[in-house]
């Protein structure tokens, strides 16, 4: 079985080392890449208040998680849920590092020895759009993810849009027929072989316009990159 969690937390501010704690942690279940609805979002007493910055942009008042657990009553609970999964995570070192902070205290071993990988959907976005802005928000807009509901910050939210780019974003592996050993498809079911000399397969040529607009779409990468793009090269040797 492939089991991903998408995973997002809000903190009481940027700094894990300098004392700030998480608030709130939002885990999306994926199971061959489809939503199962087995999600977990839990809220936190941090035991201080939120730095003004970050109390912007998530919203969530002292008030509000004065009545929370601490995280130390629910870290187990949650490394049973996370253990074993691939955890798909944005800017995945600000999150893991408030989560290792947090397994620090209890004297527990850091969140990479208790799940199998762990995925940084921001690494990913930015070798697929050089030299473009990457943020969530910015990736919904890019891939028609609906985030119109995303007016403060929130884990659960936020894991939400995150699973629906994360699989836009790898959505050509679906595309893709490619038997594992078992001779079985992404979702495990057998695949059937299909004799492709029976199709008469049209060839579309490209327009002008289309052309200049790939033109003009390497032109952008070969500039993020300063040049160094590989068909620049492969092009004049040929």
């Amino acid at each position: 079985m492939t089991r991903q969690i998408v995973l997002d937390t809000e903190t009481t501010g940027l700094s894990a080392e300098g004392g700030d704690r998480i608030i709130e942690l939002g885990c999306v279940e994926l199971v061959h890449r489809k939503l199962t609805g087995n999600n977990l979002h839990l809220y936190f007493n941090p035991g201080r208040d939120s730095h003004p910055d970050a109390l912007r942009v998530h919203g969530i008042t002292t008030e509000f998680l004065q009545d929370k657990p601490r995280f130390d009553a629910c870290a187990q609970d949650i490394l049973h849920y996370l253990r074993g999964a691939e955890l798909i995570i944005h800017n995945a070192s600000f999150d893991v590092g408030f989560l290792d902070k947090e397994l620090q205290l209890l004297g527990l071993p850091p969140l990479g020895e208790h799940v199998d990988s762990i995925t940084d959907t921001l690494a990913m976005a930015k070798e697929m759009y050089p030299g473009k802005r990457n943020s969530l928000d910015a990736l919904c807009d890019r891939l028609g993810v609906d985030n119109s509901g995303r007016q403060l910050h929130g884990a659960l939210l936020d894991a939400e849009l995150l699973a629906d780019v994360y699989i836009n974003l790898t959505r050509g592996q679906d595309a893709l027929l490619i038997m594992d050993d078992a001779g079985s498809g992404a979702d495990g079911q057998p695949l059937s072989s299909v004799d492709l000399s029976q199709f008469a397969l049209p060839v579309l040529v490209a327009t002008p316009q289309e052309l200049a607009a790939h033109e003009d779409v390497l032109a952008q990468i070969d500039k993020a990159s300063d040049g160094k793009t590989v068909w620049r090269t492969l092009s004049v040797a040929a």
